[in-house]
């Protein structure tokens, strides 16, 4: 049974797993969707009420019902990279791809639909919210006197995008942003903008959840930390990540969190207050881990490995939905 994972060529992140899966003796094929009709291919054939599906990457021809596990880490857009790509082709050969893959009994990390929905940012905020997690006063808005009003109930904000990347190529981080007292909001309506109670930190959490692991990394914040450096991935940095307990209750919301999301895969951002509160900022359906298992030697990537090589569940059959491109 082999391991499929759909990412760029350039994934460092991956690399880690596939290394895990090959010192396992675990078959794995890894293709990017981006080159579906140059250098990959496939075939699917439903006759008589048998199904068989092929892939074919690299020479390599493999089995869709030989596959154990589908990772879908960071794919590209489908033939993408075809010798004459269309939006057109996109879309036919991402419904053949994944819709092929869903009629099987592979375990996904994460469902096609399901990492397309945890992408959303206000869906994530509602979902912490029922589930159970702390979450920072937020709006998002193209209404001038909205954030108005809302700078003066919480006068100490940041703003964020609500997509995340900017979408150059390549992409480009968006880096939150404390928000100045004298803000002028009059821009506002001209695009949709996230504005969130700032919370004073002492550490930033990053929470990765494999299945029912759960590994958290604590980085302290300085004590005399600039209140402008809101972004951990752009502030100064103080100390490495470390290992972290996780305190019961983000346990108990966190596993409501991955229910409700449908998730096998989610990278949590957490913001610890000085009375040790984890605040919920997002969830990342295909967050890096890397940065974290070299500064805390958590093995990560083994726990993804060793979920990827599990057995597949017999329950996911293609009557669980048609294809869709993963995001």
């Amino acid at each position: 049974m082999t391991v499929l994972i759909l990412t760029s060529e350039e994934d460092v992140t991956a690399d880690m797993v596939v290394l895990r899966l090959s010192e396992a003796g675990v078959p794995v094929v890894r293709l990017d969707p981006a080159d579906l009709t140059n250098g990959v291919a496939l075939s699917g054939e439903y006759v008589h009420g048998a199904r068989h599906g092929h892939l074919s990457v690299g020479g390599r021809l493999v089995s869709m019902s030989g596959l154990r596990s589908v990772w879908v880490r960071r794919p590209g857009a489908a033939a993408a990279r075809a010798a004459h790509p269309s939006a057109w082709l996109t879309e036919e050969s991402a419904q053949a791809l994944y819709g092929m893959l869903l009629c099987g009994d592979a375990r996904w990390m994460n469902p096609p639909e399901a990492a397309r929905r945890a992408r959303h940012k206000p869906w994530q905020l509602h979902l912490a919210q029922r589930s159970g997690l702390p979450v920072p006063a937020t709006l998002i808005t193209t209404f001038p006197q909205a954030a108005r009003e809302f700078a003066a109930r919480f006068p100490d904000l940041v703003v964020k995008p609500v997509s995340g990347a900017h979408p150059q190529e390549p992409p480009r981080a968006v880096p939150t942003s404390r928000v100045a007292p004298d803000a002028d909001f009059t821009a506002v309506a001209f695009g949709p903008t996230l504005l969130q109670r700032r919370i004073a930190k002492r550490a930033d959490i990053r929470l990765t959840v494999v299945g029912d692991t759960l590994l958290a990394a604590r980085k302290p914040a300085a004590p005399d930390a600039d209140p402008d450096d809101v972004d951990v991935r752009f502030a100064p940095s103080v100390s490495p990540w470390l290992p972290a307990e996780v305190p019961p209750l983000v346990t108990e919301g966190v596993r409501r969190y991955m229910r409700g999301a449908e998730l096998a895969y989610g990278a949590f951002d957490f913001a610890e207050d000085a009375d040790g509160i984890w605040w919920f900022l997002e969830c990342n359906q295909s967050g890096q881990f890397g940065f974290v298992e070299m500064d805390t030697g958590q093995p990560i990537a083994a726990t993804i490995a060793n979920w990827l090589a599990g057995e597949g569940d017999p329950d996911r059959r293609c009557a669980q939905g048609g294809g869709s491109a993963a995001s």
